[in-house]
């Protein structure tokens, strides 16, 4: 996907991904390119991104590092995510929508 088609596709969504082992991890999209992230059971994470190459949208976040690089698709009943960083880790599936799956009180989500 391109930046266009998955902003269009993303921005005011709560996508929850997962792996075929299980749950990975919900991100909120804002507007302007803003998210907030968070693993299953895990603390909750601000930040943005971008598409540094054609197709490859790179996610920058407060404390999480190296910056998370993706390629989308979208497939069927939703996307699939490439992680660029690291050929070897399976892909990610949009599992769920769901405006409740995310709640970080300190970012006012």
């Amino acid at each position: 996907m391109s930046a266009a088609e998955f902003e269009a596709y993303v921005t005011g969504r709560t996508l929850t991904y997962g792996t075929a082992e299980g749950p990975y991890g919900v991100e909120r999209y804002h507007e302007g390119r803003r998210v907030t992230w968070a693993f299953v059971g895990g603390e909750c994470e601000a930040g943005v991104w971008e598409e540094r190459e054609p197709g490859m949208i790179c996610f920058s976040y407060e404390t999480l590092e190296p910056d998370q690089c993706w390629r989308f698709y979208e497939e069927g009943s939703g996307l699939r995510a490439e992680f660029v960083n690291d050929p070897a880790v399976s892909y990610l599936y949009e599992v769920t929508e769901d405006e409740l799956a995310l709640v970080c009180p300190d970012y006012g989500v």
